[in-house]
Parts: structure tokens; sequence; C-alpha cells
């Protein structure tokens, strides 16, 4: 097949991957910000620390924590999903992935993807003729949708989360949902610059990433949207990317300065600092009590930060951890 030729060969250019697990108590590594990590009651504690545990030339993104307790990460440009167990060991997890870009569970136990086949920048492809799509990758796979009701295609699909009734929400420049028969419908396509996608713990909310602020939507039986409103906003950060929920329903933005962390009312509570600029995250661990950063930016073996050539993307991704006093919500992986 065509795409997994072509995302095989900008692997093997990159390089392969790193696998650490080293605290970051020590001097910065290439590419590092300070990160310290300010208190913020029921969160997280002042004196908790980012431990690096991943490294690649090539994506971790849209991650998910499997029911082990470990972590499942999509990589767009090996064509597989990756599993890392607690110990940062990792392993191909599922093959043949027609470029998943972004993975979600939902109880049970489905794997759903959105599937970007040859859309990466980084091919230079003039065109490509392979449709991307939103599926389910295990424990079947299945074709959920690869176009919209009107024919047109569903463009570089971006983040994924599952409704645990066998549709998901997804975003490609605006948002929306497809139903388990396969019907799009339509979330938000106008004034939305979409990113990441989340439900609230009670799946009654949808919050949508807008640059600068978070959306939230009504979610109404049928999977369909309603009552769209600014939910909360970054204030001066920007890049709002992935994100994520726990048990108390506060829900977790990646930007470029951090983390974002706002109350399920919108309320800022404060701002995770990181070491590299995050845009996947996901609660895992043996009781869920460990937040995962997928993050721009690696260094190499030899200690230098990754680079690639002129005219080349550069990939390179870092995954740390940090120890929560909050806890994911256990009613689904993500």
């Amino acid at each position: 097949m065509k795409i997994r030729a072509l995302l095989t060969i900008a692997a093997g250019l990159l390089g392969s991957a790193l696998v650490m697990n080293q605290a970051l108590a020590g001097p910065l590594l290439a590419g590092e910000r300070p990160a310290t990590i300010t208190a913020i009651p029921g969160v997280i504690s002042g004196d908790a620390k980012w431990d690096l545990v991943w490294a690649s030339s090539v994506t971790a993104d849209g991650i998910v924590g499997s029911p082990d307790g470990g972590l499942l990460v999509a990589q767009e440009q090996t064509n597989t999903i990756k599993k890392l167990d607690r110990d940062g060991r990792e392993w191909v997890y599922v093959k043949d992935t027609h470029g998943a870009g972004a993975v979600s569970l939902d109880k049970e136990g489905r794997l759903f993807a959105v599937e970007r086949t040859c859309t990466d920048p980084g091919l230079h492809e003039p065109s490509c003729p392979e449709p991307t799509m939103v599926g389910i990758l295990l424990p079947t796979r299945k074709r959920l949708a690869d176009e919209f009701s009107d024919g047109s295609t569903l463009g570089r699909v971006n983040d994924i989360i599952a409704d645990g009734k066998g549709g998901a929400y997804f975003t490609s420049h605006g948002a929306y949902y497809v139903n388990s028969a396969g019907t799009v419908l339509t979330v938000a396509d106008k004034n939305i610059f979409s990113n990441g996608i989340m439900l609230s713990p009670d799946g009654k909310t949808l919050y949508v990433t807008n640059n600068t602020v978070v959306l939230a939507f009504d979610v109404h039986r049928d999977g369909s949207t309603g009552n769209r409103r600014d939910f909360a906003s970054l204030g001066k950060d920007h890049g709002a990317d992935g994100m994520t929920v726990d048990s108390e329903g506060r829900l977790y933005v990646t930007a470029a300065g951090g983390i974002h962390v706002f109350s399920p009312k919108g309320t800022e509570l404060g701002v995770i600092q990181t070491h590299r600029y995050p845009i996947s995250l996901a609660f895992s661990g043996p009781d869920k009590k460990t937040l995962y950063a997928a993050s721009m930016g690696a260094v190499g073996p030899d200690g230098k930060a990754f680079t690639t050539p002129k005219g080349v993307r550069n990939t390179s991704m870092t995954i740390y951890k940090v120890g929560m006093e909050a806890q994911g919500y256990m009613g689904r992986p993500k």
C-alpha cells in the first residue's frame, strides 16, 4: 500500500526511537525550559517533578492511557500505534494504521483513531488520493466515515474522543460527530480554529480548543450538539491543543505556556509548567494518578537536540510524566 511505504521511508529518514526513564532534577537538556511547578490544591503538589520517560524523532500525538496503566501513542510517520508500559518500555501495539494521528479508547475497549493517510506535510506529496477517515482499529477494524454528507473529504483529521456509544467526536479544521452508523454531524465549522476535543466525565458537555479559548457545547442524546459558548480563556497564552479530564470534572488543556487547569465551571485553577510545548496529555498509571504530557522536541543520544535538514519536517517529541493529587476519570481511558 502506498501510504505504508511512504510513512516507513519518512520514519527511516528521521531515525528510531529512544526510550528513557530519568528524573529531571539535574541540568536541563537541550531545548528544555525551566518548569517550576506551583501547587494547585487537589490537583498537584508544589514539590512534584517531571520525569522524562520517552523520546523519539517521530511524533507521539493523540496519546491515551491504557486500562493496565500504560500509554498508547499514535505515530503517524511509522504507521503504527506504540505502547509504553509503566517503566517506559516500548513496542508496536497496532500496525498499518493508515497514518493514525490520535486515538481514543471507550469503555468497551474499542480503539478509535483519526487516520491521516498520506496528508503528512513532511511527505511533500503533491496530492493525496487516499481519503482520510475516522475508524476503529481494535478489536475489529471498521471505517466509520471518510467524507461529509455533501461528499467532500474529511481533510487532515486531527483529534478524537469516543462517546461510548460506538461513535466519536473529531476535529478537522472544525469539530464534528460521527455515530456508529457512519453519519457525520457538524458541531462547529464557522469561526473556529479547532485542534483538541474532549468530553466531560458525564458525557453531557463537549469541549473544543479554539487557539486562545476553549469552547463548550451541550451534547444531546443522539450525539448532536448545541449551545456553543466560550468555556474558558487561556489569557495571554495561545496554541490550545490536547485535553483531558479528571475524576472531579476538571479540564486540562495543553498550550504553548504549559498545561492549563480549569474547574468544571471554566475557572482557571492554575498552570502546570512544562519543560517543552505540550500538545497531548493523558492520565494513566495503576491508579490513574500519573499525568503524561507529549511535548514537541527531543534530545538525541549525543545529548543534542534532534534537528533535520532544511526542508525536512522535524517531528521529534518527548513524553514526560508527573505524579498528581488528582485522579483521572475512571469511567473511560480518555
